[in-house]
């Protein structure tokens, strides 16, 4: 998600290991190709598919030890009812079992966790619901490494199973799971329709699929597109985090009505997630962080000064954070 995306830059300005973690040896360009990636950044041209994939396989590569070191094994908001909570990681436990109780899921026997993180959703879910199992996909080799490990370590290996996959070709059976679960990871989809296509092939027929994810606002009546501010804060936001193009909320209730969906809820939880961002940011602000921000680069500066576009944008109503639910046909 873009708030993760940012969350970890600022885990990194607190390790001492901040420039290391940020660091890799750049792919040999020549000038044409470098001035061509400094033209679409400064335009804030939006990446192919397969730059997309690199970046962001990249980024959480880098990042996510930093972040379990600091906030734990789920990353992802927390849920913050009341809003002055300050037990950061229970209320990300918290989060998840509130979505569950949302969605009215009160088992389940198969899950797949699309854009797992380094599995904590997936271990929390097989606890809670005995004898479930649950296999989770992400672009990470170290995510689904270490995925495995913590697995293994909390005696769950039989149990959650983690792997590299892109999401929009999963490496499933059709029918398979009877929970589909995607928290915080449909912003990274390039291609929305296939995305929600892929969640409903694997579900089993009655099955529940669950979409958490960042959009920005429904358009309003007689309204075609969003502003021209709008979409050049967004595109902005985009190249820094590596997100392709964003939709609304009512662009995904679209979608899975065309797949056949029932009972399809959707809500909007951007007030109950905000604190976590105070938080974050609380945690960057001291000298050791700052000068890990000069030393990190441009690429980590970038994504600094983005998540005050993503303020922006959340303060203006623009971007939101989405809850969807529904369940696949028995017949389609």
């Amino acid at each position: 998600m873009p708030l993760r995306f940012f969350q970890c830059i600022l885990v990194a300005f607190l390790s001492s290991t901040c420039c290391e973690a940020f660091t890799t040896t750049p792919p040999k360009m020549g000038l044409v190709s470098s001035v061509k990636r400094i033209r679409d950044s400064i335009l804030n041209r939006e990446r192919s598919r397969q730059d997309l994939k690199i970046g962001i396989a990249g980024f959480y590569d880098r990042s996510s030890k930093l972040w379990e070191e600091v906030w734990g094994e789920h990353m992802h908001h927390g849920y913050y009812i009341p809003e002055d909570r300050t037990d950061h990681q229970q209320a990300q436990v918290d989060l998840i079992d509130e979505v569950l109780k949302w969605a009215d899921v009160t088992s389940a026997k198969k899950v797949v966790d699309v854009g797992c993180g380094i599995g904590g959703s997936s271990r929390h879910i097989v606890r809670k619901f005995a004898g479930s199992s649950a296999e989770g996909i992400t672009l990470s080799p170290y995510q689904a490494n270490r995925g495995n490990e913590l697995a293994k370590e909390q005696g769950l290996e039989a149990s959650a199973n983690f792997q590299v996959a892109d999401a929009l070709e999963m490496p499933f059976d059709d029918n398979s799971f009877d929970l589909v679960w995607s928290l915080e990871s449909g912003e990274h989809m390039p291609d929305k329709p296939q995305f929600v296509n892929e969640l409903f092939r694997v579900a089993t027929p009655g099955g529940r699929i669950i979409i958490v994810t960042w959009c920005h606002r429904d358009l309003e009546q007689g309204e075609t597109s969003l502003t021209k501010k709008e979409i050049k804060l967004l595109n902005a936001i985009n190249r820094a985090y590596y997100l392709p193009q964003w939709c609304s909320v009512q662009d995904y209730v679209d979608l899975l009505e065309q797949q056949g969906a029932t009972d399809i809820k959707r809500e909007d939880w951007s007030y109950i997630i905000a604190p976590f961002w105070k938080a974050v940011i609380r945690s960057s602000l001291n000298l050791r962080s700052l000068l890990g921000l000069l030393k990190s680069g441009f690429s980590t500066q970038r994504g600094a000064y983005a998540m005050l576009l993503m303020l922006r944008g959340f303060d203006k109503g623009l971007i939101k954070f989405g809850l969807l639910t529904c369940t696949k046909p028995s017949k389609k």
